[in-house]
């Protein structure tokens, strides 16, 4: 009750002073805290800069929890927000809920979709195809084939079945073979034993596969202290700083990054023209994909310098 009533307040305060300044508000609500939306958030800052008649915001919900981001949102309709753009925690559960802020409000998603809910448009990734760019990378390093153990928080995610898929669907076809995918519930300690179990039990693997930010880390820890980096091929997802540290130093073949920073830039612009009846600004299918990008040893320093361009700008 306590966080409700905080959540409450703070919502009021913020879009209440937008609307003394006759603003349409939108606010960006991600699904939890973490360094990976702070490109995101530069995103909408740069968009803030060209669009004046609007107020864009980003809120956190408390933590990664469905209820608390449902609160969250019913918060800010009732403070006067004009749309809301949202990451979903759970977008099967959630759809109904969803319906509720989607019959007030314009709803956007970004990052995950529910598609089932009353949705306005999606903008971000193509899972599949990001899981294709890793599968490219794999069938680039390992031309004659591999066994590949894959590495990620839960299969039943849609995210992660659908780079699974598309892993499968490019590498398969080479001789590229995911034997298993190992899952760790977002534990971090569980993510590091899984790649060192799989060291011991599993010396045919010569193929890694880090579906999540923080998975690829954690094989080049196990991979380190067990003395075979460079010995087994890693395919990464994301830009962790020893992630892309591995990319420079030829530990990984390679990782598979998304543009958060775009989708929060021209989600903003696209957003921002709805709200005036521009309508035309929704795509076909109502989905907008922001492609997304392979990080070879090859363009990993121009790729870190425009990161943190983009942050500090």
């Amino acid at each position: 009750m306590k966080y409700a009533s905080v959540i409450a307040a703070a919502s009021l305060m913020l879009v209440g002073a937008a609307e003394a300044a006759e603003k349409k508000v939108i606010v960006w609500v991600p699904n939890g805290a973490s360094d990976f939306w702070k490109l995101a958030e530069a995103g909408m800052h740069k968009a803030q800069k060209e669009l004046p008649n609007v107020d864009l915001q980003w809120k956190y919900p408390e933590r990664a929890d469905a209820a608390i981001q449902q609160r969250l949102m019913e918060d800010l309709v009732a403070a006067g927000a004009a749309a809301i753009a949202v990451s979903p925690l759970n977008p099967k559960t959630q759809a109904e809920a969803f319906n509720k802020i989607g019959a007030q409000v314009p709803l956007f998603t970004f990052d995950s979709d529910a598609a089932d809910a009353k949705r306005v448009f999606y903008i971000g990734s193509s899972n599949v195809d990001l899981g294709k760019n890793a599968g490219e990378v794999a069938v680039k390093a390992l031309p004659n084939g591999a066994k590949c153990m894959g590495f990620v928080g839960n299969t039943g995610a849609d995210n992660a079945r659908e780079r699974i898929e598309g892993f499968k669907a490019v590498a398969g076809a080479k001789n590229i073979e995911l034997v298993d995918v190992r899952t760790d519930d977002h534990d971090q300690a569980r993510a590091r034993a899984n790649v060192d179990d799989t060291l011991v039990a599993h010396p045919e693997i010569n193929c890694m596969v880090g579906f999540y930010s923080y998975n690829p880390p954690k094989i080049y820890e196990s991979l380190r202290d067990n003395r075979k980096l460079g010995k087994i091929t890693v395919i990464a997802f994301d830009e962790d700083p020893i992630t892309l540290g591995a990319v420079k130093d030829g530990s990984f073949a390679g990782t598979v990054v998304q543009q958060p920073y775009e989708w929060a830039y021209q989600g903003s612009k696209l957003f921002a023209a709805y709200l005036s009846g521009d309508k035309s600004v929704v795509p076909a299918k109502g989905i907008a994909i922001i492609p997304g990008k392979i990080i070879s040893k090859d363009n990993v320093d121009a790729f870190k310098a425009d990161l943190q361009a983009k942050l500090t700008n």
